[in-house]
């Protein structure tokens, strides 16, 4: 990749000094007033496009000095490898060489990482077929995904990133990963704790130094992201055992040498102890204020708990919700005396816009009818969003014999603040189901039974039912339908 960019920089570097002399041979001597603008060299991007990075109009004068910028102007929009400015007459020639386009993208070597996650990152990066290919976004492509690996502890692991150049200005991208082993978890240090041993803090941490369990749990493999989530069960057990002020000064991360061992380092600063010594709502009170207070969990007299704090702020929202406020937020203000050991706890309503839902749509559910899904909703549009009815749609769907997993999200309504569309993630189980069986009696003889049951025929939500039993001397068929609406 990097003779690939040095490569391209070059011929940038060039296009900017030589191209720049044979548009103003003569312009040097006088500027002139542009009377036409013409572009040349296009392939994917549009005229208009050029135009936005050219900051020149017709009737505009163009000189020497303007030109330079002009040049700046299309190489910092990164879709050009070459640009050149030629003047005929009163014309202004913008002669443009594109940045090749991706024709295929192959990631090769990840095991451990799924193509998925890795090309989720390659096309926030703006890397993915069809795309133009940015000599300095490929740079970033190849720190991104190294970055990927470091965070899941892989700091061995190398991104190679080989582009091929092909006909009609287009490339092949190859992304080579050597994944390398994850790095094993040495030593945890946690320096300042005198009120609670290691061990207690520690106990639920999610990454484990080298244990006779780890070949199978695998918990002493470095990641950066369990280190969040254990630093955050570090926090929530001194903040919900009343130490309001307690502080994660620096955590520190040190590889060995060899990069297969990682030593970590925690500073913590427990703090003091506190009651609380007031609790009280402010904000927005459209739910009655002696109504949202039975919500509160926290009183005074205890000791200050962040996780009662939550649970209480939680239950306040949901209530909210049912009101249509679909996005109201609780904020936590906690004012610590310190002199006094008290903590006043305000808790901030922000309801924010009643909601309305404009539309409700479902995903992942092809073979079956709108109208059959419709039914179970007990949130309906054009009504106040509410994420109790909501949920009771949810659990009704979750009943229907032919659906496996049902999700559901809120998404804003694009330039619309009080608008929101409901769309619920479907997953479908087979709607047959078939059995048969086979048996001997010595009054009867051989005996065969089967059936079949099709709990969404036709798509409708209806049931059929056919069962046949045979024996030497008789047959039974049997057959049922049933429509549950």
């Amino acid at each position: 990749m990097r003779r690939y960019l040095i490569d391209t920089a070059l011929v940038a570097a060039a296009a900017v000094v030589l191209g720049f002399a044979p548009v103003f041979a003569k312009a040097q001597e006088e500027a002139f007033v542009v009377r036409d603008i013409r572009i040349e060299g296009l392939q994917r991007i549009s005229e208009g496009a050029v135009l936005n990075y050219l900051p020149v109009n017709i009737g505009d004068t163009l000189d020497a000095a303007s030109v330079r910028q002009l040049i700046r102007g299309l190489y910092a929009s990164g879709f050009f490898a070459d640009v050149e400015f030629r003047r005929d007459g009163d014309a202004l020639l913008v002669a443009v060489r594109e940045q090749p386009t991706i024709e295929s993208l192959l990631i090769e070597g990840n095991k451990d990482v799924k193509s998925e996650d890795l090309n989720r990152t390659l096309f926030d990066n703006g890397i993915s077929e069809g795309s133009l290919v940015k000599p300095s976004v490929l740079e970033e492509v190849e720190l991104s995904l190294t970055d990927l690996y470091f965070g899941r502890g892989k700091y061995g692991a190398e991104v190679n990133v080989d582009v091929t150049e092909l006909p009609d200005n287009k490339v092949d991208v190859v992304i080579d990963i050597t994944e390398g082993d994850r790095s094993r978890i040495r030593q945890i240090n946690i320096v300042g704790n005198e009120l609670f041993t290691d061990k207690e803090l520690k106990k639920d941490f999610e990454l484990k130094t080298p244990n006779w369990l780890s070949f199978i749990r695998q918990d002493d493999r470095y990641s950066r992201e369990a280190l969040q989530g254990d630093l955050e069960k570090l926090r929530s057990h001194y903040l919900d055992r009343g130490y309001a002020d307690f502080q994660l000064q620096s955590t520190q991360v040190t590889l060995a040498p060899d990069l297969k061992d990682v030593f970590i380092t925690i500073n913590v600063r427990e703090g003091s102890n506190y009651t609380v010594s007031e609790v009280k709502l402010a904000g927005d009170f459209v739910v009655d204020e002696a109504e949202l207070n039975q919500y509160v969990l926290l009183k005074p007299g205890m000791r200050f708990s962040q996780r009662l704090i939550t649970q209480s702020s939680e239950l306040i929202r949901l209530r909210l919700g049912q009101e249509g406020y679909g996005f109201a937020e609780i904020v936590p203000d906690p004012e610590i005396d310190e002199d006094a050991g008290e903590v006043a706890v305000t808790l901030w309503i922000q309801a924010e816009r009643r909601v309305y839902v404009r539309r409700i749509t479902f995903d992942g559910a092809s073979s079956i009818e709108d109208e059959v899904l419709r039914r179970e909703l007990r949130q309906f549009e054009g009504a106040y969003l509410s994420n109790d009815l909501l949920e009771r749609s949810k659990i009704r769907l979750q009943r229907l014999p032919y659906l496996e997993e049902v999700d559901f999200e809120t998404l804003r309504v694009p330039g619309s603040q009080d608008q929101v569309d409901v769309v619920f993630s479907l997953t479908e189980r087979q709607p047959g189901e078939f059995q048969g069986s086979v048996g001997y009696t010595g009054y009867y003889g051989m005996q065969l039974s089967g059936s079949a049951v099709h709990s969404n025929l036709f798509g409708r939500g209806n049931r059929l039912a056919i069962g046949l039993t045979g024996t030497s001397y008789s047959r039974v068929y049997n057959l049922s339908y049933t429509d549950p609406y």
